[in-house]
């Protein structure tokens, strides 16, 4: 599975791209492939604060629903709206085009709370 070596991941298998003090989220290519083809996402809302590994956003796909947890707490500045019309972006691109939210973050220290792209895939090793 593809992992991108500048991001920081979860254990739920979010990721995040840290830029400044913004943080885009979205989920891992493994966890887009689990998933299966992703039918709806709920965005969270501009203005919405999210704590880390608070909720974020709901995801449906043909085979689960489940839950995107922050990888960063803030406050959303910005979501990926082409998720309204085509969620399968996510499957498609989850590390570009299928991004899910942008956030202002509020505690940059959060960051060492989350796992390299190499502790990453020793965790998917592992699991």
């Amino acid at each position: 599975m593809e992992v991108i070596d500048h991001f920081l991941y979860t254990k739920e298998h979010e990721w995040v791209n840290i830029e400044d003090s913004i943080a885009t989220v979205g989920i891992s290519a493994y966890a887009q492939s689990s998933l299966g083809d992703i039918t709806y996402i709920e965005l969270p809302a501009v203005g919405d604060e999210v704590e880390q590994f608070g909720e974020l956003a709901s995801i449906e796909s043909v085979k689960a629903a489940s839950d995107i947890f922050s990888p960063i707490s803030g406050k959303i500045v910005e979501v990926n709206t082409d998720l309204d019309q085509d969620p399968g972006l996510i499957n498609k691109s989850p590390y570009e085009k299928g991004w899910i939210a942008k956030i202002e973050i509020a505690d940059k220290e959060e960051a060492t709370n989350l796992m390299t792209a190499d502790e990453y895939e020793n965790f998917m090793e592992t699991a």
